[in-house]
């Protein structure tokens, strides 16, 4: 059947009346309207899938793409471009077919868990030194610490900024970057456009410095990379991709570090069961990126010919919005999926996507998550969060969704 034009169109992100809470409409449309319309920030039409079943299947899919730029796609936020997704320089990195295959096999020889687990002890030295300076800042002040701003927002940063070689006096230049091109709402198309500008004309002096002095990173490896028919990343690659890493990296992580400790708190047997036997950490993650209930506005698709999904006919030119939050506790897919279980496995979950699009930088996601935690229950066991469960606080306008802070105390 057709989409039925009658139906309510829901605005979109859909709000919920707890931070940790999903919103209410979730389950609601996962039984009875798993195609739904809803309007975006720009005000423009997608439609929205919220079963697991779906959800996977349309990610999957190549005939569903990430073309956001084509003339009928619906754009994503209210500033003229539609925002990151739909920028110039993101579109440098090819979106599909074999050049996108091409450029994602020379960046997935980076992310591999075995490299990501060399990199573990570095995280967690990071960890502890903001740990540190988190600790020393409640001593002088008294008052309770913001765990997302002292440890969640600069570690993810700090790791990307060292996988690229930039020097740790840039990390706040990169955070200021990451947030103006990851909002929806809060900047001017003006302040985007100078964030994205700024951005490009730092990395393409940084990649300069690169060639004439190379180092052991990321993009160094990069340089000296070919494809099989001998092809090699230009300048104008490298710096869009440093740009992918930055927004995919750093606010996803960030504000997960936050929701994770405030999901894990909210309850404090879970903190208790993982004092207990740590040996939960890795699967306590994973349910933690399952369970998210806050995770931002899901994956963009576009379908550029007729398709039907769940019974549904999408007509081309269709802009789909994939909700990965409402498809990991679908009840279809996961016994009781509404429930935390932290030794919870398996557990194939849609947190990072599915198909040939899927978050290339999982790895490094999961392993900066566990070591965060690692840390945080080695040296604050008594971490408790300062405030109710239910004056936690969303953080509204990112692409990515999270906490506005988590006051903690130990």
């Amino acid at each position: 059947m057709s989409q039925d034009h009658g139906e309510q169109v829901l605005s979109y992100p859909l709000s919920s009346d707890s931070a940790l809470e999903p919103p209410a409409d979730w389950a609601r449309l996962r039984q009875g309207c798993p195609v739904a319309r809803v309007k975006l920030p720009s005000g423009d039409e997608a439609s929205l899938l919220t079963r697991y079943e779906d959800v996977k299947q349309v990610l999957s899919d190549p005939r569903f793409t990430r073309q956001l730029d084509a003339d009928d796609a619906a754009r994503l936020s209210d500033t003229e471009s539609g925002g990151v997704f739909n920028s110039e320089m993101a579109r440098t990195i090819p979106q599909g077919g074999d050049a996108h295959q091409q450029w994602r096999r020379m960046i997935s020889k980076w992310f591999t868990a075995k490299r990501m687990a060399a990199l573990r002890p570095g995280m967690e030295a990071m960890a502890d030194q903001l740990i540190d300076a988190m600790i020393d800042a409640m001593v002088e002040s008294g008052r309770p610490a913001d765990l997302k701003a002292a440890v969640g927002f600069p570690l993810p940063v700090w790791v990307i900024c060292d996988l690229l070689g930039v020097p740790d006096s840039d990390r706040d230049r990169f955070a200021r970057w990451s947030d103006a091109l990851l909002n929806l709402t809060r900047y001017t198309q003006a302040e985007v456009d100078a964030a994205q500008a700024d951005f490009g004309a730092y990395m393409s002096a940084h990649i300069a410095a690169k060639r004439a002095e190379p180092g052991d990173d990321l993009l160094c490896e990069l340089m000296a990379a070919t494809t099989a028919d001998g092809h090699r990343m230009s300048d104008k690659e490298l710096v869009a991709t440093g740009l992918a890493l930055l927004i995919a990296g750093h606010e996803t992580t960030a504000n997960m570090i936050g929701k994770m400790a405030a999901m894990l708190l909210a309850d404090r047997s879970r903190w208790e069961q993982l004092l207990a036997d740590r040996s939960l950490v890795r699967s306590a993650v994973e349910e933690v990126l399952r369970l998210d209930a806050n995770p931002g506005i899901g994956m963009p698709r576009y379908i550029g010919e007729d398709t039907e999904v769940a019974g549904v006919v999408l007509p081309r030119g269709t802009t789909v919005m994939c909700s990965m939050g409402s498809a990991n506790r679908d009840e279809k897919a996961f016994d009781g999926a509404g429930e935390m279980s932290l030794g919870r496995t398996p557990n194939v979950h849609l947190a990072f996507g599915a198909g040939a699009h899927s978050c290339i930088g999982q790895a490094l996601a999961r392993t900066e998550l566990q070591a965060v935690l690692d840390v945080l229950l080695r040296r604050l066991p008594t971490l408790e969060l300062a405030v109710r469960v239910e004056d936690l606080r969303p953080l509204e306008g990112l692409v990515v969704g999270g906490l506005r802070e988590v006051p903690v105390r130990w």
